[in-house]
């Protein structure tokens, strides 16, 4: 392990480091919120709101991180969100994390907003998800369901909670666009951070020319840096449920929807033929002021029924993850330390956040008193603070 790394003992670590690494514009898009970042923070709190209720003298030592999904089994309980533009913070960084979640057996989604053909990433790593936004143009849309389905992917998440483009002033005020629109400022941001420079940047355009949004689409989308072209954002606010119900009949893998963070929509998903939903509210990305995903979860849970049911958002430790396990859920994903870890130290950075994680998790067990995630449910949480339902 470098020394680099050897210094991160925690996921919040990667975000202190990445902030250094990262030109401004760079790091204000993966780290930042909407407005005023209530979603953002409120999807912090809520796991501070609850405290646990250890048992003691059980004997753990035949403890056990791996889980089961969709009867695929996993070594840890979470998995890689989605997240766009990885590529750009990090060299090749959707293949950088593919691999390495194939290396730990660790559940990878990849996003629709991304730089790399999603046919590379479903060869590195086969038991990867791909997730896309439903194009605004219904011709478009099965289409891209065929490309997906002929590049080998076998589940499919359809992210729902981006009807219009949401108020990210963060990324103007940083000077993040998309494509990003050559300024001397953004020149600036470059030079003053030469290992992205050159080590990302430079290095993706000389050995693989010009990043472009690849798989927006069936076909090939806007490059990432341009001073006049514009990116394709037909707006999606007449997307309904029928234009999911028309994807459940033309795709034959499993179907997830996320972004559901009302228990209605969780019944009509599930009555729409879909597999799973993750509870979401996309990091705090889209409407401010959305609930947590924690706090609706056992709402939802009563609706999902039998469907397996992912939450994210605000995740960062590894009693983050058993708080969410106890409450119901199946699985978590935790998205931007991946990127953060990704974009400082490759693959390698990925491979030591993912056991940070997983090592925490498995020490937390221990000290809960539990062997199995199986073990956990309600009797081991405690309300203890905050003014917001449960």
């Amino acid at each position: 392990m470098s020394a680099r790394l050897a210094r991160i003992l925690s996921l919040d670590d990667f975000e202190h480091a990445a902030r250094d690494y990262l030109p401004r514009p760079v790091f204000a898009y993966v780290s930042g919120a909407v407005e005023d970042n209530a979603s953002f923070r409120d999807n912090r709190a809520a796991y501070d709101e609850l405290g646990f209720v250890p048992r003691i003298l059980v004997d753990v030592s035949r403890r056990t991180t791996k889980t089961t999904l969709f009867d695929e089994e996993w070594s840890a309980p979470f998995g890689m969100a989605p997240m766009g533009i990885s590529a750009l913070s990090a060299y090749r960084g959707d293949l950088v994390l593919a691999q390495a979640a194939a290396k730990a057996n660790i559940l990878m989604a990849m996003s629709g907003s991304s730089l790399i053909r999603l046919e590379d990433v479903a060869k590195a790593n086969p038991r990867a998800w791909f997730q896309a936004y439903v194009p605004g143009d219904v011709t478009k849309i099965m289409p891209l369901v065929d490309r997906i389905a002929t590049a080998g992917f076998r589940t499919l998440v359809i992210t729902v909670d981006t009807a219009v483009l949401s108020n990210r002033e963060n990324n103007v005020r940083a000077g993040f666009s998309t494509p990003l629109r050559p300024t001397l400022r953004l020149a600036w941001d470059g030079i003053t951070h030469p290992r992205w420079l050159f080590g990302s940047f430079l290095a993706t355009f000389m050995n693989h020319g010009m990043p472009h949004f690849e798989n927006s689409y069936a076909e090939r989308g806007a490059p990432i840096l341009s001073r006049t072209v514009e990116r394709d954002f037909t707006g999606r606010a007449h997307l309904n449920w029928k234009h999911l119900e028309q994807i459940r009949e033309r795709w034959m893998g499993r179907l997830i929807v996320k972004g559901i963070v009302a228990p209605d929509d969780a019944r009509i998903a599930r009555e729409s033929g879909v597999d799973g939903i993750v509870v979401s509210n996309h990091g705090g990305r889209q409407l401010d002021g959305t609930v947590s995903p924690l706090r609706v979860l056992p709402s939802v849970l009563v609706e999902a029924r039998s469907m397996p049911v992912i939450i994210d958002g605000g995740i960062r430790r590894g009693t983050d993850v058993l708080k969410a396990l106890a409450m119901g859920a199946a699985f978590v994903w935790v998205g931007r330390p991946f990127n953060y870890a990704a974009s400082i130290a490759g693959e390698a950075g990925v491979a030591h956040a993912v056991e940070i994680l997983r090592g925490e998790i498995d020490r937390n067990m221990a000290l809960l008193g539990v062997n199995s995630l199986g073990e956990l449910g309600a009797q081991h949480l405690m309300k203890i603070g905050g003014s917001h339902g449960g």
